[in-house]
């Protein structure tokens, strides 16, 4: 296998898989598609940015794979390195701390 088309495949990979996940698309066209698709499989797969990579490495793997070994081993490796790449490229969120009250302790309850 040509390093080129590892690299063009481990980025066609996450293109796609980020476009239909996150983003709204030209004319909010995907957008739409995911609302249409509301909660059935092919809804619930776009919600889901790991579930969603393992379907489109797929196809990537059968075109730049030359034997079904390497077809077979690729598909996990272009969806782990799109998980890689979201990782490192998605925007950090703040953590959410949960609000903690603590009472006082009754003084007059036996133990």
């Amino acid at each position: 296998m040509n390093f080129y088309f590892l690299i063009l495949g481990i980025l066609g990979v996450w293109r796609i898989t980020h476009l239909l996940n996150q983003e709204a698309g030209p004319g909010e066209i995907i957008a739409r598609f995911r609302r249409w698709q509301g909660t059935n499989f092919i809804g619930q797969l776009q919600d889901c940015f790991y579930c969603l990579s393992v379907w489109v490495a797929a196809p990537f793997a059968y075109v730049i794979g030359k034997f079904w070994l390497e077809r077979i081993l690729l598909w996990p490796a272009f969806s782990g390195a799109a998980i890689l790449l979201e990782r490192l490229t998605a925007e950090r969120q703040p953590p959410i701390h949960g609000h903690y009250i603590e009472e006082p302790e009754d003084q007059h309850v036996l133990r």
